[in-house]
Protein backbone atom coordinates (compact mmCIF):
# COMPACT_ATOMS: atom_id res chain seq x y z
CA UNK A 1 0.00 0.00 0.00
CA UNK A 2 1.66 3.57 -1.33
CA UNK A 3 1.57 6.19 1.63
CA UNK A 4 -0.54 9.18 1.23
CA UNK A 5 1.56 12.13 0.74
CA UNK A 6 2.16 15.07 3.22
CA UNK A 7 -0.73 17.16 1.45
CA UNK A 8 -3.67 14.91 1.38
CA UNK A 9 -2.52 14.01 5.08
CA UNK A 10 -3.17 17.65 5.64
CA UNK A 11 -5.93 18.56 3.73
CA UNK A 12 -8.14 15.62 5.58
CA UNK A 13 -7.09 16.97 8.99
CA UNK A 14 -10.99 17.87 10.36
CA UNK A 15 -9.54 21.45 11.18
CA UNK A 16 -8.41 21.91 7.43
CA UNK A 17 -11.80 20.28 6.08
CA UNK A 18 -13.49 23.21 8.00
CA UNK A 19 -11.44 25.75 6.92
CA UNK A 20 -12.41 24.65 3.37
CA UNK A 21 -16.12 24.72 4.09
CA UNK A 22 -15.84 28.16 5.93
CA UNK A 23 -14.15 29.86 3.14
CA UNK A 24 -16.94 28.47 0.75
CA UNK A 25 -19.93 29.52 2.73
CA UNK A 26 -18.29 32.81 3.29
CA UNK A 27 -17.87 32.77 -0.98
CA UNK A 28 -21.67 31.89 -1.43
CA UNK A 29 -22.05 34.70 1.07
CA UNK A 30 -20.92 37.22 -1.11
CA UNK A 31 -22.00 35.75 -4.63
CA UNK A 32 -25.54 35.77 -3.34
CA UNK A 33 -25.02 39.93 -2.18
CA UNK A 34 -24.38 40.82 -5.87
CA UNK A 35 -27.20 43.01 -7.29
CA UNK A 36 -27.80 40.14 -10.27
CA UNK A 37 -27.89 37.38 -8.09
CA UNK A 38 -30.16 39.10 -6.07
CA UNK A 39 -32.27 39.54 -9.28
CA UNK A 40 -32.02 36.48 -10.38
CA UNK A 41 -33.01 34.50 -7.07
CA UNK A 42 -35.16 37.22 -5.65
CA UNK A 43 -35.10 39.06 -2.49
CA UNK A 44 -36.74 36.07 -0.12
CA UNK A 45 -34.30 33.38 -1.31
CA UNK A 46 -31.33 36.16 -0.41
CA UNK A 47 -33.20 36.76 2.83
CA UNK A 48 -33.35 33.28 3.64
CA UNK A 49 -29.89 32.27 2.38
CA UNK A 50 -28.12 34.64 4.76
CA UNK A 51 -29.69 33.27 7.95
CA UNK A 52 -28.50 29.64 7.21
CA UNK A 53 -25.39 30.25 5.35
CA UNK A 54 -24.53 32.96 8.48
CA UNK A 55 -25.33 30.07 11.07
CA UNK A 56 -23.49 27.33 8.98
CA UNK A 57 -20.62 29.38 8.46
CA UNK A 58 -20.37 30.40 12.00
CA UNK A 59 -20.64 27.01 13.38
CA UNK A 60 -17.51 25.51 10.57
CA UNK A 61 -15.55 28.80 11.94
CA UNK A 62 -15.63 26.94 15.45
CA UNK A 63 -15.07 23.51 13.94
CA UNK A 64 -12.11 25.05 12.01
CA UNK A 65 -10.66 26.26 15.63
CA UNK A 66 -12.25 26.06 18.79
CA UNK A 67 -10.01 29.17 19.90
CA UNK A 68 -12.59 31.63 17.67
CA UNK A 69 -14.75 30.97 20.48
CA UNK A 70 -14.20 34.78 22.12
CA UNK A 71 -15.28 36.13 18.71
CA UNK A 72 -18.29 33.67 17.68
CA UNK A 73 -19.97 33.90 20.68
CA UNK A 74 -20.36 37.17 20.97
CA UNK A 75 -21.35 37.22 17.45
CA UNK A 76 -24.81 34.69 18.21
CA UNK A 77 -25.65 36.89 21.32
CA UNK A 78 -25.63 40.20 18.97
CA UNK A 79 -27.62 38.54 16.64
CA UNK A 80 -29.97 37.24 19.28
CA UNK A 81 -30.30 40.56 20.53
CA UNK A 82 -31.20 42.07 17.08
CA UNK A 83 -33.41 39.61 16.47
CA UNK A 84 -35.26 39.77 19.59
CA UNK A 85 -35.19 43.77 19.41
CA UNK A 86 -36.89 43.77 15.81
CA UNK A 87 -39.53 41.47 17.05
CA UNK A 88 -40.24 43.03 20.27
CA UNK A 89 -40.51 46.34 18.30
CA UNK A 90 -42.82 44.72 15.87
CA UNK A 91 -44.85 44.11 18.81
CA UNK A 92 -45.19 47.29 20.19
CA UNK A 93 -45.88 48.55 17.18
CA UNK A 94 -49.03 46.37 17.01
CA UNK A 95 -49.89 46.71 20.49
CA UNK A 96 -53.56 47.69 21.31
CA UNK A 97 -55.08 47.51 24.92
CA UNK A 98 -58.52 48.16 23.16
CA UNK A 99 -57.56 44.47 21.50
CA UNK A 100 -59.85 41.76 22.83
CA UNK A 101 -57.79 38.97 22.11
CA UNK A 102 -53.98 38.10 21.51
CA UNK A 103 -53.18 39.87 24.79
CA UNK A 104 -53.81 44.03 22.60
CA UNK A 105 -51.47 42.45 19.62
CA UNK A 106 -53.26 42.34 16.21
CA UNK A 107 -52.73 42.79 12.35
CA UNK A 108 -53.15 46.17 10.66
CA UNK A 109 -56.42 45.47 8.52
CA UNK A 110 -55.50 47.13 4.87
CA UNK A 111 -58.01 48.03 2.37
CA UNK A 112 -56.41 46.99 -0.73
CA UNK A 113 -57.37 48.01 -4.18
CA UNK A 114 -56.19 46.40 -7.09
CA UNK A 115 -55.47 47.47 -10.76
CA UNK A 116 -55.59 45.05 -13.59
CA UNK A 117 -52.45 44.55 -15.42
CA UNK A 118 -52.19 41.48 -17.40
CA UNK A 119 -49.37 42.14 -19.36
CA UNK A 120 -47.19 43.63 -16.46
CA UNK A 121 -48.38 42.49 -13.70
CA UNK A 122 -51.42 44.12 -11.20
CA UNK A 123 -50.63 46.80 -9.54
CA UNK A 124 -51.76 47.01 -5.85
CA UNK A 125 -52.52 49.76 -3.06
CA UNK A 126 -52.66 49.23 0.23
CA UNK A 127 -54.53 51.87 2.84
CA UNK A 128 -54.64 51.73 6.30
CA UNK A 129 -54.46 53.59 9.70
CA UNK A 130 -52.40 52.65 12.70
CA UNK A 131 -51.59 53.63 16.70
CA UNK A 132 -47.83 54.71 16.27
CA UNK A 133 -45.64 57.59 16.02
CA UNK A 134 -44.92 59.17 12.57
CA UNK A 135 -41.94 57.57 10.36
CA UNK A 136 -39.47 59.72 8.54
CA UNK A 137 -39.81 60.61 4.91
CA UNK A 138 -37.62 58.01 2.95
CA UNK A 139 -37.74 55.43 5.06
CA UNK A 140 -39.27 52.04 4.62
CA UNK A 141 -41.54 49.39 6.70
CA UNK A 142 -40.90 45.07 6.58
CA UNK A 143 -45.01 44.22 5.46
CA UNK A 144 -46.02 40.73 6.17
CA UNK A 145 -48.94 39.69 4.49
CA UNK A 146 -50.45 36.97 7.17
CA UNK A 147 -53.86 35.72 4.75
CA UNK A 148 -50.27 34.64 2.45
CA UNK A 149 -47.92 33.63 4.75
CA UNK A 150 -46.43 34.75 7.89
CA UNK A 151 -43.02 33.78 7.37
CA UNK A 152 -42.17 36.31 4.59
CA UNK A 153 -41.73 40.52 4.73
CA UNK A 154 -40.82 42.80 1.89
CA UNK A 155 -39.76 46.19 2.37
CA UNK A 156 -41.54 49.09 1.00
CA UNK A 157 -42.29 52.82 0.99
CA UNK A 158 -44.67 54.83 2.31
CA UNK A 159 -46.28 56.83 -0.85
CA UNK A 160 -47.78 59.16 1.99
CA UNK A 161 -46.34 62.15 4.12
CA UNK A 162 -47.22 60.69 7.63
CA UNK A 163 -49.35 63.14 9.62
CA UNK A 164 -50.09 62.20 13.19
CA UNK A 165 -54.06 62.65 14.07
CA UNK A 166 -55.36 61.72 17.55
CA UNK A 167 -52.82 58.79 17.74
CA UNK A 168 -53.25 57.42 14.05
CA UNK A 169 -51.01 57.52 11.22
CA UNK A 170 -51.90 56.31 7.89
CA UNK A 171 -50.05 54.51 5.86
CA UNK A 172 -50.32 54.15 1.47
CA UNK A 173 -48.59 51.51 -0.80
CA UNK A 174 -48.16 50.82 -4.15
CA UNK A 175 -47.17 47.81 -5.05
CA UNK A 176 -45.99 45.70 -8.71
CA UNK A 177 -47.52 41.74 -8.04
CA UNK A 178 -45.33 40.38 -10.29
CA UNK A 179 -44.59 37.00 -8.87
CA UNK A 180 -43.80 35.39 -5.52
CA UNK A 181 -45.38 36.44 -2.19
CA UNK A 182 -46.69 40.32 -3.74
CA UNK A 183 -48.50 37.98 -6.44
CA UNK A 184 -50.23 36.33 -4.14
CA UNK A 185 -51.91 39.20 -2.68
CA UNK A 186 -53.03 40.62 -5.62
CA UNK A 187 -54.87 36.40 -5.89
CA UNK A 188 -56.12 36.81 -2.41
CA UNK A 189 -57.71 40.66 -3.61
CA UNK A 190 -59.23 39.20 -6.80
CA UNK A 191 -61.03 36.15 -4.74
CA UNK A 192 -62.05 38.22 -2.11
CA UNK A 193 -63.67 40.91 -4.53
CA UNK A 194 -64.87 38.54 -6.42
CA UNK A 195 -67.16 36.90 -3.75
CA UNK A 196 -68.02 40.29 -2.43
CA UNK A 197 -68.98 41.44 -5.60
CA UNK A 198 -66.74 44.65 -6.17
CA UNK A 199 -64.05 44.19 -8.72
CA UNK A 200 -61.42 46.30 -6.97
CA UNK A 201 -60.77 46.32 -3.90
CA UNK A 202 -60.89 44.25 -0.39
CA UNK A 203 -59.23 43.63 2.94
CA UNK A 204 -56.73 42.03 4.12
CA UNK A 205 -54.58 41.82 7.51
CA UNK A 206 -50.63 43.07 7.51
CA UNK A 207 -47.91 42.95 10.31
CA UNK A 208 -45.97 45.52 9.87
CA UNK A 209 -41.76 45.69 10.86
CA UNK A 210 -39.94 49.30 11.14
CA UNK A 211 -39.20 51.90 9.99
CA UNK A 212 -36.07 51.44 8.66
CA UNK A 213 -33.50 53.88 6.19
CA UNK A 214 -32.83 57.34 5.88
CA UNK A 215 -34.53 60.53 6.33
CA UNK A 216 -34.31 62.47 3.32
CA UNK A 217 -35.62 65.44 4.31
CA UNK A 218 -32.45 65.84 6.17
CA UNK A 219 -30.39 66.46 2.97
CA UNK A 220 -32.54 69.56 1.82
CA UNK A 221 -31.61 73.05 2.78
CA UNK A 222 -34.40 75.99 3.40
CA UNK A 223 -33.05 77.75 -0.59
CA UNK A 224 -32.61 73.85 -2.21
CA UNK A 225 -33.91 73.27 -5.64
CA UNK A 226 -35.82 70.03 -5.98
CA UNK A 227 -36.53 67.48 -8.72
CA UNK A 228 -38.11 63.99 -7.84
CA UNK A 229 -37.72 61.29 -11.00
CA UNK A 230 -39.69 58.49 -11.07
CA UNK A 231 -40.44 55.15 -13.10
CA UNK A 232 -43.86 53.23 -12.51
CA UNK A 233 -44.17 52.69 -8.77
CA UNK A 234 -40.96 54.56 -8.15
CA UNK A 235 -43.42 57.39 -7.46
CA UNK A 236 -43.81 56.08 -4.40
CA UNK A 237 -40.02 57.12 -3.10
CA UNK A 238 -40.18 60.82 -4.38
CA UNK A 239 -44.23 61.57 -3.72
CA UNK A 240 -43.49 61.92 0.21
CA UNK A 241 -40.64 64.35 -0.30
CA UNK A 242 -43.14 66.35 -2.17
CA UNK A 243 -46.51 66.36 -0.38
CA UNK A 244 -43.99 67.11 2.79
CA UNK A 245 -43.13 70.40 1.37
CA UNK A 246 -46.78 70.95 0.62
CA UNK A 247 -47.23 71.36 4.08
CA UNK A 248 -44.66 73.60 4.70
CA UNK A 249 -44.30 77.28 4.41
CA UNK A 250 -43.82 78.14 0.90
CA UNK A 251 -39.84 79.40 -0.27
CA UNK A 252 -39.66 82.18 -2.45
CA UNK A 253 -37.20 81.51 -5.29
CA UNK A 254 -37.25 77.25 -4.93
CA UNK A 255 -37.86 75.42 -7.71
CA UNK A 256 -39.76 72.38 -7.56
CA UNK A 257 -40.47 69.81 -10.34
CA UNK A 258 -41.64 66.12 -10.59
CA UNK A 259 -41.48 64.04 -13.79
CA UNK A 260 -42.99 60.49 -13.85
CA UNK A 261 -41.97 58.35 -16.57
CA UNK A 262 -45.18 55.32 -16.52
CA UNK A 263 -46.58 53.13 -18.75
CA UNK A 264 -50.03 54.46 -19.34
CA UNK A 265 -51.32 57.28 -18.21
CA UNK A 266 -54.25 55.93 -16.14
CA UNK A 267 -51.14 54.80 -13.93
CA UNK A 268 -52.08 57.86 -12.22
CA UNK A 269 -55.03 56.41 -10.49
CA UNK A 270 -52.52 54.64 -8.40
CA UNK A 271 -51.92 57.89 -6.39
CA UNK A 272 -55.15 60.08 -7.52
CA UNK A 273 -55.67 61.40 -4.19
CA UNK A 274 -51.51 62.74 -3.72
CA UNK A 275 -51.94 63.71 -7.55
CA UNK A 276 -55.01 66.37 -6.58
CA UNK A 277 -52.97 67.36 -3.17
CA UNK A 278 -50.23 68.42 -5.07
CA UNK A 279 -52.30 69.70 -7.53
CA UNK A 280 -53.88 72.43 -5.26
CA UNK A 281 -50.07 72.60 -3.80
CA UNK A 282 -48.68 73.65 -7.27
CA UNK A 283 -48.71 77.23 -7.28
CA UNK A 284 -47.42 77.85 -3.70
CA UNK A 285 -44.45 75.23 -3.93
CA UNK A 286 -43.66 76.74 -7.76
CA UNK A 287 -44.32 72.90 -8.66
CA UNK A 288 -44.09 71.94 -12.15
CA UNK A 289 -45.58 68.26 -13.10
CA UNK A 290 -44.88 66.46 -15.92
CA UNK A 291 -46.14 63.26 -16.80
CA UNK A 292 -44.92 60.52 -19.11
CA UNK A 293 -46.69 57.68 -20.76
CA UNK A 294 -44.13 55.21 -22.13
CA UNK A 295 -46.72 52.84 -23.56
CA UNK A 296 -49.30 54.98 -24.80
CA UNK A 297 -49.75 55.62 -28.11
CA UNK A 298 -50.01 59.32 -29.11
CA UNK A 299 -53.24 59.66 -31.17
CA UNK A 300 -52.65 63.65 -31.70
CA UNK A 301 -55.01 64.67 -29.09
CA UNK A 302 -54.91 66.14 -25.44
CA UNK A 303 -54.79 63.50 -22.84
CA UNK A 304 -57.69 62.70 -21.29
CA UNK A 305 -56.61 59.63 -18.88
CA UNK A 306 -54.73 61.44 -16.59
CA UNK A 307 -56.81 64.00 -15.06
CA UNK A 308 -55.93 65.39 -11.80
CA UNK A 309 -58.19 66.79 -9.45
CA UNK A 310 -61.01 64.22 -10.36
CA UNK A 311 -62.19 66.08 -13.40
CA UNK A 312 -63.87 63.94 -15.42
CA UNK A 313 -64.94 65.84 -18.61
CA UNK A 314 -62.07 68.21 -19.27
CA UNK A 315 -58.94 67.68 -21.17
CA UNK A 316 -55.18 68.15 -19.20
CA UNK A 317 -53.83 71.34 -20.56
CA UNK A 318 -50.44 71.43 -22.04
CA UNK A 319 -47.27 72.94 -19.92
CA UNK A 320 -47.86 76.79 -19.47
CA UNK A 321 -51.36 76.60 -20.98
CA UNK A 322 -53.69 79.04 -18.99
CA UNK A 323 -57.13 77.56 -20.14
CA UNK A 324 -59.73 78.73 -17.69
CA UNK A 325 -62.30 76.05 -18.88
CA UNK A 326 -59.56 73.84 -17.25
CA UNK A 327 -61.55 72.68 -14.08
CA UNK A 328 -58.43 70.42 -12.81
CA UNK A 329 -56.56 72.27 -9.42
CA UNK A 330 -53.44 72.06 -11.24
CA UNK A 331 -54.64 75.42 -13.33
CA UNK A 332 -53.68 73.74 -16.37
CA UNK A 333 -50.02 72.66 -15.80
CA UNK A 334 -49.80 69.36 -16.18
CA UNK A 335 -48.59 67.75 -19.09
CA UNK A 336 -49.19 64.19 -20.15
CA UNK A 337 -47.13 63.43 -23.05
CA UNK A 338 -47.54 59.92 -24.78
CA UNK A 339 -44.40 58.52 -25.79
CA UNK A 340 -45.41 54.98 -26.73
CA UNK A 341 -44.94 54.99 -30.52
CA UNK A 342 -41.73 55.58 -30.88
CA UNK A 343 -39.38 53.31 -32.74
CA UNK A 344 -37.00 52.39 -30.44
CA UNK A 345 -37.00 51.54 -26.48
CA UNK A 346 -35.05 55.19 -26.13
CA UNK A 347 -37.38 57.20 -27.92
CA UNK A 348 -39.88 56.07 -25.23
CA UNK A 349 -38.40 57.17 -22.60
CA UNK A 350 -38.32 60.94 -21.17
CA UNK A 351 -35.26 63.21 -22.05
CA UNK A 352 -33.70 63.19 -18.58
CA UNK A 353 -30.77 64.91 -20.06
CA UNK A 354 -32.69 67.82 -21.61
CA UNK A 355 -35.30 67.99 -19.01
CA UNK A 356 -32.41 68.03 -15.91
CA UNK A 357 -30.62 70.53 -18.13
CA UNK A 358 -33.24 73.05 -18.29
CA UNK A 359 -34.06 72.44 -14.61
CA UNK A 360 -30.48 73.35 -13.52
CA UNK A 361 -30.29 76.64 -16.09
CA UNK A 362 -33.70 78.10 -15.05
CA UNK A 363 -32.93 77.65 -11.09
CA UNK A 364 -32.43 81.59 -9.46
CA UNK A 365 -30.41 80.42 -6.43
CA UNK A 366 -29.40 77.75 -4.03
CA UNK A 367 -27.92 74.06 -5.30
CA UNK A 368 -30.38 71.31 -6.70
CA UNK A 369 -31.14 67.67 -5.43
CA UNK A 370 -32.15 65.04 -7.57
CA UNK A 371 -34.29 62.26 -5.62
CA UNK A 372 -34.92 59.47 -8.40
CA UNK A 373 -36.68 55.94 -7.95
CA UNK A 374 -37.37 53.77 -11.41
CA UNK A 375 -35.90 50.76 -13.36
CA UNK A 376 -31.24 50.31 -13.08
CA UNK A 377 -31.03 51.79 -16.68
CA UNK A 378 -33.18 55.11 -15.87
CA UNK A 379 -30.54 55.26 -12.74
CA UNK A 380 -27.35 54.79 -14.28
CA UNK A 381 -27.88 57.44 -16.87
CA UNK A 382 -28.78 59.79 -13.92
CA UNK A 383 -25.89 59.29 -12.44
CA UNK A 384 -23.99 60.41 -15.41
CA UNK A 385 -26.46 63.08 -16.15
CA UNK A 386 -25.98 64.88 -12.77
CA UNK A 387 -21.93 63.93 -13.06
CA UNK A 388 -22.29 65.95 -16.23
CA UNK A 389 -24.38 69.07 -14.52
CA UNK A 390 -21.98 69.65 -11.54
CA UNK A 391 -19.56 72.34 -12.28
CA UNK A 392 -16.87 72.58 -9.49
CA UNK A 393 -15.05 76.08 -10.88
CA UNK A 394 -18.66 77.77 -11.13
CA UNK A 395 -19.44 76.52 -7.74
CA UNK A 396 -16.51 77.99 -6.74
CA UNK A 397 -17.58 81.21 -7.86
CA UNK A 398 -20.51 81.15 -5.74
CA UNK A 399 -22.80 79.55 -8.46
CA UNK A 400 -24.58 76.92 -6.60
CA UNK A 401 -27.32 75.95 -9.02
CA UNK A 402 -24.40 74.11 -10.43
CA UNK A 403 -24.30 72.01 -7.20
CA UNK A 404 -26.17 68.81 -8.04
CA UNK A 405 -27.00 66.27 -6.10
CA UNK A 406 -28.46 62.29 -6.75
CA UNK A 407 -30.39 60.56 -4.22
CA UNK A 408 -31.71 57.49 -5.96
CA UNK A 409 -33.63 54.39 -4.87
CA UNK A 410 -33.35 51.88 -7.09
CA UNK A 411 -36.29 49.77 -7.89
CA UNK A 412 -35.03 48.05 -10.70
CA UNK A 413 -38.93 48.06 -12.77
CA UNK A 414 -40.64 50.74 -14.88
Amino acid sequence: QPQPTVAIEWVVQPYIIWGIVAMILILLLFVLSTPWAIRITGYEFFRKAHYVLAMVYIGACWAHWNKLECFLVPAFIIWGIDRGARLFRTALLHYHPAAVTGAGFRPVHAEVTRFPDAEHGDVVRLDFENEQDCWEIGQHYYLCFAECSIWQSHPFTPLNAPMLQKGVVRHSYILRAKSGETKKVADVVARKSQLAGDAATAPTPVILAGPYGENLMEKLAVDTNIVCVAGGTGISYVLPVLLRLAREQPVPDRKVELVWAMRHSSNVDWVRDEMDTLCRAQKALNLTIRLFATRDVDSGEREKDAKCGGAKDTDVAEVGSSSSENACPCDGKVSVDRIGDGASDDSRHPALRQLLGDFVEETVAGRTVVFASGPGGMITDLRTIVAGLNDPAKVWRRQERFDVNLVCDDRLEW
